[in-house]
């Protein structure tokens, strides 16, 4: 099993700056994605994908937040960041650390969820 755990989230003013972590531990063999979501307050609101690094190095950001919102990973800790810039109050949500990853060789990659954390931007 894989345990995440997350941290960074609050409260922050429009344009401000926050950083989101988030540590994968337990039985790792191989990551092969660390990522991030988050799900709206307004009701129906989905989860979506806000960014996800790919074997280490393959970035992909949804569009909303390109230019603004950077995810980096630290192998060797297991951990994934988003540093999260010029925030807006759009940006307000329950933010999700996803980790696509396997327990030992051979086996398939299942996704893990944290347990999620609020960020609020509001004046």
């Amino acid at each position: 099993q894989v345990q995440l755990v997350e941290s960074g989230g609050g409260l922050v003013q429009p344009g401000g700056s926050l950083r989101l972590s988030c540590a994968a531990s337990g039985s790792i063999f191989s990551i092969n994605a660390m990522g991030w979501y988050r799900r709206g307050q307004a009701p129906g609101k989905e989860r979506e994908l806000v960014a996800v690094i790919r074997n280490g190095t393959n970035t992909v950001y949804t569009d909303s937040v390109k230019g603004r919102f950077s995810i980096s990973r630290d192998n060797a800790k297991n951990t994934v960041h988003l540093q999260m810039n010029s925030l807006k109050p759009e940006d307000t949500a329950v933010y999700y650390c996803n980790v696509h990853a396997n327990s030992r060789v051979g086996d398939p990659l299942y996704n893990y969820w944290g347990q999620g954390t609020q960020v609020t931007v509001s004046s």
